[in-house]
């Protein structure tokens, strides 16, 4: 019983350590400045997002977040998809200290879970920057090839599965698939 509270307090207290910074997220449908000053004034909108900074060069959006606020990436999704346009890629950086991470594996950061899909057993440390490659962060095709690297069914549906969720009800919890 005491390794299992010491286990969550663990597992807790990364989570509670890990800060999610900044992001790098690109839009795809984009083809006018309007259309990128649409797209930057729903992200602006979104309550955890300090500053937007856009270079239309790009496509790209560079996104810092405010100090102690939970971060969630579906919101950034939604609020470009709002403006009508898509994402086609996000890249988001952590604080983090110590995360112990495997290949198709599960870890908790910044209060979010993540499933790795190509970590070669490591250990993250500082600012850590990865990729979310779930339908919606990453083009059809993209997300078909990063989904062949686990057999997990949770990379279909983006909810933990039977197979995943360790603790009880966690089932249909939000999990976000990365590459590093």
């Amino acid at each position: 019983m005491k390794k299992i509270i010491f286990s969550l307090l663990m597992v807790w207290g990364i989570a509670a350590n890990a800060q999610f910074s900044k992001a790098s997220l690109q839009a795809s449908g984009l083809t006018c400045s309007m259309c990128s000053k649409a797209v930057k004034n729903a992200l602006e909108k979104v309550s955890f997002v300090e500053k937007v900074q856009v270079d239309i060069k790009n496509q790209q959006y560079n996104l810092s977040f405010r100090p102690n606020t939970t971060v969630d990436f579906d919101a950034l999704g939604k609020a470009v998809e709002d403006a009508g346009f898509s994402v086609a890629s996000l890249k988001v950086t952590a604080a983090v200290n110590s995360v112990q991470v495997k290949k198709d594996e599960h870890v908790q950061i910044g209060g979010s879970n993540f499933h790795f899909l190509n970590s070669s057993g490591q250990t993250l440390n500082g600012d850590v920057t990865f990729s979310l490659v779930d339908k919606g962060f990453v083009s059809a095709k993209a997300f078909k090839n990063y989904a062949a690297l686990s057999k997990m069914t949770c990379v279909q549906t983006g909810r933990m599965a039977k197979c995943c969720a360790k603790e009880a009800g966690a089932e249909s919890s939000r999990i976000y698939h990365v590459v590093i």
